[in-house]
């Protein structure tokens, strides 16, 4: 089981709506709507993308590394090495 399922129900919601988000920028390009106004709503999407990444990295760390922590050895330094990678990626977007 992976560590986010008890809030799965929370994530979906929240990708629904990015989900709207962005095709509400869709709507905004195709009509013409001025460039502040579309860059406002891009970040206001990636925000909202970002607490969704930055909530799987949270929940990450304290279910799936703790537990191989927990565990030790290969397992262990896997996920570490995964979370780092992680992070770097969020770090760099």
């Amino acid at each position: 089981m992976h560590g986010y399922a008890h809030n799965k129900d929370d994530y979906a919601k929240r990708l629904r709506r990015v989900e709207g988000q962005v095709r509400g920028l869709a709507r905004m390009i195709d009509d013409d709507e001025y460039c502040i106004d579309v860059l406002t709503q891009v970040s206001a999407t990636t925000k909202a993308l970002q607490a969704v990444a930055l909530g799987l990295l949270d929940e990450h760390l304290k279910h799936c590394v703790s537990e191989a922590m927990s565990e030790g050895g290969e397992q262990a330094e896997a996920k570490i090495r995964e979370a780092s990678d992680a992070i770097a990626r969020l770090v760099k977007s």
